[in-house]
C-alpha cells in the first residue's frame, strides 16, 4: 500500500532532477541517457522537468588523464572549463534522440544573491520551460571564486526550486537514500533536525564535493517552502519515473508545516551573509517567538561591514544562528544606535530613519 505522502507525490507537475557528480562520472553517456528518457515520458504526460547536473569537474579530470581530484581553484577551475562542454555535449545527445531542445544554465552563487539577478534568473528559465525547452543548469564552476562557490550542487538545486516554482526535488545519488544508524534505509522523513541530520555525513567519494550532509541541507531548504524533496538511488532503473509514482524508493523529506515564501526563501538561503548582528537573551527569546522585529535595543555586537538592505546573520550570544535578514541600517550605522531605544535613533543619527534594525517581514527564523 503507498503511504499517503508518496502518493502526493503523482500530482507533481514540475520537477527538478539533480544528478550527482559520480553518476555523471561513472557512466557520462549512458546516465544522461537514461534521465533523458524518464524526463521525456515524464513531460509526456505534462510535467515539466528541469536538470542540476554536476559532473563538470569530473568529466574534465577525466580528460586532463589528472591522478586526483585537483585541491586548488585555478586547477579545478581548468578542470570545469574542460569537462563543461563535454557534459553538455552528453545531455545534448541524450535530449537529441527525442527531439527535445536542451539549454544550458551556468550560475554562480553570487548570481542569486543579488534579488536583481535572481529575478532575472527566474524569468530566464519560466521563458524556456514555456518554450518546451529543458534547462540544464550547473554552477560556473570555471569563473566562481573560494567567497561565491556553492561547493555543491545540492545547494544549487534547493534554490532552483525557488526559481521555477518547483513541486518537488528529487536528487539522485549513489546510495540507496538516507540510512539509520544501523545502515537501513529511512523511507520517510517528517523532522529532519531529529530524523536525517544527525545520521548523515560528507562526501568520501573523492569525485563529487557534497554528501549526504549537503543533501539533507538541501532538502532542509525545500521542505521549508511546501515543497517535497527525495534522495532516490540514481543507477536504479526509471528511479525518477518511479519515485513520481509513488514508489518506496530513496528517502522521501515531508514538506514543513510553516511554509516561507519566496522572498523569504531567498532571504534565509540565497545568499552568504555579509555580517552578523549578535543579540542579547532577550531579543533571542523574542525573535524564536517568530513574530517579533529585531530592534536595536537588543544588539550588542556588528561584525562586518555591510549596506543598507544585506543579508545578514542574526546570532546569539552563545555564537547560535537564529535568523537572516535584510537590515535596515548600514553596519557603521547601525554600531552607532546598538543597544538603544528605537526613541533614540533620530537624536543618535540626525535623522528619523526605521525604529527596527530589522523588521519581521525582511526576518527568517531558522
Amino acid at each position: 500500500m503507498t503511504a499517503p505522502e508518496r502518493e502526493r507525490l503523482r500530482a507533481v507537475r514540475r520537477v527538478v532532477i539533480k544528478v550527482g557528480s559520480r553518476l555523471i562520472a561513472e557512466a557520462p553517456a549512458s546516465r544522461p541517457a537514461a534521465i533523458a528518457d524518464q524526463a521525456c515520458a515524464l513531460r509526456a504526460r505534462g510535467v515539466e522537468v528541469v536538470v542540476v547536473s554536476s559532473g563538470a569537474i569530473a568529466l574534465g579530470i577525466r580528460r586532463l588523464q589528472l591522478a586526483a581530484r585537483p585541491t586548488e581553484l585555478p586547477a579545478l577551475q581548468a578542470a570545469a572549463a574542460v569537462g563543461q562542454s563535454r557534459l553538455m555535449q552528453h545531455w545534448e545527445h541524450a535530449f537529441a534522440a527525442h527531439d527535445v531542445v536542451i539549454g544550458q544554465v551556468l550560475v554562480t552563487h553570487d548570481d542569486l544573491a543579488d534579488r536583481r539577478r535572481f529575478l532575472s534568473a527566474r524569468l530566464t528559465l519560466r521563458a524556456l520551460l514555456d518554450r518546451g525547452v529543458v534547462p540544464i543548469i550547473n554552477e560556473n564552476d570555471t569563473v566562481a571564486t573560494e567567497e561565491i562557490r556553492f561547493g555543491d550542487n545540492d545547494q544549487l538545486a534547493a534554490l532552483v526550486c525557488n526559481l521555477v516554482s518547483a513541486d518537488a526535488l528529487v536528487i539522485l545519488t549513489d546510495v540507496e537514500g538516507v540510512r539509520d544508524a544501523a545502515g537501513a534505509r529511512i523511507p520517510i522523513v517528517h523532522d529532519i533536525d531529529k530524523e536525517a541530520a544527525p545520521v548523515a555525513g560528507g562526501s568520501t567519494s573523492g569525485v563529487g564535493s557534497g554528501g549526504m550532509a549537503s543533501k539533507v541541507g538541501s532538502a532542509r531548504a525545500v521542505t521549508r517552502t511546501g515543497v517535497p524533496a527525495i534522495v532516490a538511488p540514481g543507477r536504479e532503473p526509471d528511479a525518477i519515473a518511479r519515485v513520481l509514482d509513488g514508489a518506496d524508493l530513496g528517502t522521501l523529506f515531508v514538506p514543513a508545516d510553516a511554509v516561507l515564501s519566496s522572498r523569504k526563501h531567498w532571504i534565509a538561503y540565497g545568499g552568504k551573509p555579509a555580517g552578523r548582528l549578535v543579540v542579547d537573551a532577550g531579543a533571542a527569546r523574542a525573535l524564536r517567538g517568530g513574530t517579533a522585529s529585531l530592534l536595536p535595543a537588543g544588539v550588542v555586537a556588528v561584525d562586518g561591514d555591510f549596506e543598507l538592505g544585506d543579508t545578514v546573520a542574526v546570532v546569539a550570544q552563545q555564537g547560535d544562528e537564529i535568523a537572516r535578514g535584510l537590515v535596515a541600517y548600514p553596519s557603521g550605522e547601525l554600531r552607532e544606535i546598538l543597544g538603544l531605544q528605537s526613541t533614540a535613533i533620530e537624536s543618535t543619527l540626525g535623522y528619523k530613519g526605521p525604529a527596527e534594525a530589522i523588521h519581521r517581514d525582511d526576518l527568517v527564523i531558522l
